[in-house]
């Protein structure tokens, strides 16, 4: 009797172990076939790029597609140095901007499973200054001076998070909130070099919001605030953070605030756009910012808009997601606090869909968006993108590298991404 029960215990186990979803790694190296892709349609990915550098609407890209953990594609298009005729490839290293806004986020999203912090923490119980916030309620654009009346509430962290706090952008931001942020030397992060971060977030706590908390989604430097929070209750700085709490745990060998002189070879060069197949190499003259700043000696370490990275290196971040959590062995959050971010918590104030914690989230069917309800988003300045589909088990990215990236670079990734699910059998 006893050895019928343990057969059938051993068989219950067997049966509960296949019903348990497995852990997806991607693995580098040859591209696989996929019994849920037909082959010959994936094809057409190339054409569509291909249609993209070879007319110079851009100068280069690399694309990357993994389904299931297994790489579709993984290719380079087009050139990298126009003028040494330097092909892309696949492994380039691309300055991704705003992608750094979701290793920001679960960072923040760690802490809180450790216990460190609540979502709905005022940001002044960890900087001080934005204690008794005002918002302005008139500005003069002759001399950029504003009257202000008080905040109905505080920040809190989950504001933070939602772009629902009221900041607005230095640099890309509203006319008035770029005069006000450049009159007190708040910096948007992206090519920042001497900067001091604390004294920075301090100034900023001191200047009036753009509008009151929660009552609108405002693109702003509220990821800025929050790695400088990961900095203050970790005793990290953001960089040695992501480094030890993420980039080493996912195997993230690429991706950087100080990148190593050692990659410098495989850092991309970066174009300024000055129009429609229009480009000059980026310089600090005609574009304010330093291309090399990725090599460039930094402490200030921007949580919104400071790293560069890899296709490769960015899927493996992503892939932690449609895991649930875990990669490698390794769970960095839980099923509930990763279902917590890609979910709508922004109500209707995002006006392009719905935003979560730290991406664009897919949560109401779109006749225009082929991808999942479920899906999630963003890219960078820079020309970075991407998208990941939990029902599907998907990642597409595509990177350039050209400021401001134009509406070809939008083009590009939905009909990169249309190619991708037209080759979709499942």
């Amino acid at each position: 009797m006893a050895s019928k029960h343990s057969a059938l215990f051993s068989l219950l186990l067997v049966g509960l172990v296949h019903l348990l979803p497995a852990q997806v790694i991607i693995t580098p190296g040859q591209v696989a076939t996929h019994p849920g892709v037909d082959p010959v349609r994936l094809q057409r990915i190339d054409k569509v790029i291909q249609e993209f550098t070879e007319s110079g609407k851009v100068v280069g890209a690399v694309a990357l597609v993994v389904k299931d953990g297994k790489i579709l594609l993984h290719k380079g298009y087009g050139m990298d140095d126009r003028n040494t005729g330097k092909a892309m490839a696949p492994d380039a290293i691309f300055r991704i901007a705003s992608q750094t806004k979701a290793l920001t986020s679960a960072g923040i999203l760690m802490l809180m499973e450790e216990g460190k912090l609540l979502l709905s923490d005022p940001v002044h119980k960890y900087i001080p200054t934005f204690k008794n916030l005002q918002v302005i309620d008139s500005f003069n654009e002759s001399d950029t001076s504003y009257t202000t009346v008080p905040a109905k509430r505080d920040i809190t962290i989950r504001d933070l998070l939602t772009h629902t706090s009221g900041l607005g952008y230095p640099s890309i931001g509203s006319p008035m909130m770029k005069a006000v942020y450049a009159k007190h030397g708040i910096s948007a992060g992206i090519g920042e070099t001497g900067g001091n971060m604390a004294e920075a977030m301090l100034r900023l706590g001191t200047l009036p919001l753009e509008h009151q908390p929660g009552a609108r989604w405002t693109y702003g430097i509220n990821s800025d605030v929050l790695g400088h929070i990961i900095e203050i209750i970790s005793g990290m700085s953001l960089e040695e953070f992501f480094r030890k709490r993420i980039c080493d745990p996912l195997g993230m060998a690429d991706t950087w605030f100080n990148l190593p002189a050692s990659k410098k070879s495989r850092l991309s060069r970066i174009y300024l756009r000055q129009g429609p197949g229009a480009f000059t190499l980026l310089s600090k003259e005609n574009a304010g910012v330093d291309p090399d700043f990725p090599l460039l000696p930094k402490s200030y370490f921007s949580g919104g808009a400071g790293l560069s990275s890899t296709a490769m290196d960015y899927a493996r971040f992503l892939q932690l997601f449609l895991n649930k959590g875990e990669y490698g062995g390794k769970r960095l959050l839980s099923p509930a606090t990763v279902a917590m971010m890609l979910r709508n918590q922004s109500g209707n104030l995002y006006p392009e869909g719905h935003f979560g914690y730290g991406f664009s989230v897919v949560s109401e069917a779109n006749p225009d968006d082929i991808r999942n309800i479920g899906s999630f988003a963003w890219g960078g300045a820079f020309g970075t993108r991407y998208w990941a589909d939990p029902k599907a088990n998907l990642i597409g990215i595509i990177m350039t590298q050209q400021y401001v990236p134009g509406p070809e670079t939008g083009e590009l990734m939905d009909k990169f991404r249309n190619a991708v699910y037209q080759a979709l059998t499942k």
